[in-house]
């Protein structure tokens, strides 16, 4: 396997997201305070993968939708969410099955990076956001790359591959770096502000036997988080 394939790993990604230092008490704790209070707001969580993330929000009292490109992702999150959740497949590269200004809010999970063109999918998620409403969305964080291949162009948007063990499976997923300016023009170009940019710390919550032995008390892991505003 050389590209990313979800249908082809659906499951033990799942596993991995439910558990893991990385999904379960890094990155989803924070895009939900980033999230914040949203009681009563209608939320798309775009690239909605098994659906953890969909089911935290509408605990705290959201209206979700949500889509994800593999349809194998799309039925595990129709288990966790039952059978009337809405739920679509979709591709973030084209054109969304949603209408102008429906949502109050879009999330976006870890899925920016696995695309070569932001522009088409931040003017879709744009679209579909009301004015004024929140995009709310991680990557993997730009010096990640620098720290792991310092010997690349930082500067440069490049195409790279790395594997994963996830519940016993080696999978590869392959991504698109990108440097920390050509985000924001990127969201610029879209027609959204930047808010909020946050690097935090794990959950207070996580296991210490989770956490890298060489990590320092209140430093970054390893994805980068943003709050932008539609115009």
């Amino acid at each position: 396997m050389t590209t990313t394939d979800y249908d082809n790993f659906a499951d033990a990604y799942a596993a991995e997201n439910e558990f893991g230092l990385f999904n379960a008490y890094y990155e989803r704790p924070a895009m939900l305070r980033l999230s914040g209070d949203v009681s009563g707001r209608r939320i798309l969580d775009a690239g909605c993968g098994s659906g953890p993330l969909s089911a935290a929000l509408r605990a705290k009292g959201a209206v979700v939708t949500g889509f994800d490109v593999s349809a194998a992702m799309v039925d595990l999150a129709r288990q966790r969410l039952g059978e009337d959740a809405d739920l679509h497949v979709a591709d973030l590269s084209a054109p969304l099955p949603f209408a102008d200004a429906e949502f109050d809010d879009v999330v976006a999970s870890l899925v920016l990076h696995y695309l070569e063109d932001w522009s088409g999918p931040l003017a879709e998620l744009r679209r579909v956001l009301k004015p004024g409403g929140r995009l709310i969305l991680s990557v993997i964080h730009p010096a990640i790359y620098a720290i792991e291949y310092p010997k690349a162009d930082y500067f440069a948007l490049t195409k790279y591959s790395e594997d994963y063990v996830m519940d016993g499976q080696t999978v590869w997923l392959t991504y698109w770096h990108r440097p920390l300016h050509a985000m924001a023009d990127a969201f610029a170009a879209a027609g959204f502000r930047i808010a909020t940019i946050s690097e935090p710390p794990p959950s207070p919550d996580t296991p210490a036997e989770l956490l890298p032995p060489d990590l320092g008390s209140g430093s970054f892991m390893c994805f980068l988080f943003f709050v932008l505003k539609s115009a």
